[in-house]
């Protein structure tokens, strides 16, 4: 048998605006690399988003959230064959939990999208959530901008699924689906939960199974509080090949009732909540590293524990002690 040689692959330039223009032109090494340096925060990071942002802006993007266990990978993997049935491509940003040890995402790039694998039109990438609350991590809003400047027609955005206050993908995305299935537990607080306060859609999943005529009803009661403004319900069940054309088509007919300017102001509104978070967390990240290598503040936690200060007082000391640092 004779040997075979493999042509090694071109290196990928190091320098972000180069990297930027392939990016622009769908190579997927180069979408790969440019979300990786986001995700860690690369020096190289702020001039390739410098060089995508004008770029940016032409995808459709859209959240899948809701609690865990309710088919969220795999409503997003036939949301994925929907898209590409009408020929438009999709990239995918799946937020998983994070090792406590590597702060990697934990199940990785999952094989959800196996039947997609050889196809140039999808792109799928895993994060982890970093222990960020909200059900995404600081890269996500960032990694949906290089795939929209890759010239994606499709976002898709899928949480952690951390539950009740997993609510930021409101600010990263233009319509929020809400995935929630009959028997998961309490139908009641799902209704109450603060996820139920942003979805534009909310797609009741595993419509097939016992309990979802209750659960379907209590769904209505809440959402028809105000029918201006409800969310719409689509009930699916993706096994049965059920639902996810009217999924889809639902989230088309909220994009069309925003139109650009709507889109355009959910864009503004949520990009300034979310660089008001992205500066406080780091702001108190930096706060947190001063205060472990501050000895005043070592000794003050000393006091607390030997019962000389209460747990206020100590937090009037760090808030006059931080101002006057």
């Amino acid at each position: 048998m004779p040997h075979r040689y493999r042509i090694p692959m071109a290196a990928l330039p190091r320098d972000p605006v180069e990297l930027a223009a392939l990016v622009r032109s769908g190579d997927r090494r180069a979408i790969a690399r440019a979300i990786s340096l986001v995700e860690d925060e690369a020096t190289a990071a702020a001039e390739l988003m410098q060089a995508l942002w004008p770029h940016v802006g032409g995808a459709a993007v859209v959240g899948i959230t809701g609690p865990p266990g309710v088919g969220k990978s795999t409503l997003v993997g036939a949301l994925v064959s929907e898209v590409r049935r009408s020929g438009r491509t999709v990239g995918v940003v799946a937020v998983d939990p994070s090792s406590p040890f590597t702060q990697g995402a934990v199940l990785g790039d999952r094989v959800r999208l196996v039947e997609h694998d050889t196809d140039d039109g999808v792109f799928f990438r895993s994060m982890g959530s970093r222990g960020r609350l909200g059900g995404v991590a600081e890269a996500t809003a960032l990694a949906s901008a290089i795939l929209s400047a890759a010239a994606f027609d499709v976002v898709l955005i899928e949480t952690v699924g951390a539950g009740q206050s997993d609510i930021r993908i409101a600010d990263m995305v233009d319509v929020v689906v809400l995935a929630l299935q009959p028997g998961s537990g309490d139908s009641v607080q799902a209704i109450k939960a603060g996820v139920m306060e942003i979805p534009d859609v909310v797609a009741l999943t595993k419509a097939d199974l016992p309990g979802v005529d209750v659960f379907r009803s209590e769904l209505r009661l809440a959402l028809g509080i105000d029918p201006q403004t409800a969310p719409r319900l689509v009930e699916l069940s993706v096994p049965n090949g059920q639902g996810v054309g009217e999924l889809w088509g639902a989230v088309t007919v909220v994009l069309d009732e925003l139109g650009p300017a709507g889109v355009a102001a959910r864009r503004r509104a949520g990009a300034e909540r979310e660089a008001a978070a992205i500066v406080a967390a780091r702001a108190g990240a930096r706060a947190r590293l001063a205060i472990a290598a501050d000895p005043a503040v070592q000794d003050a936690l000393e006091r607390l524990v030997a019962g000389e200060l209460d747990p206020l007082a100590l937090v009037r000391f760090l808030e006059g002690h931080t101002a006057d640092a």
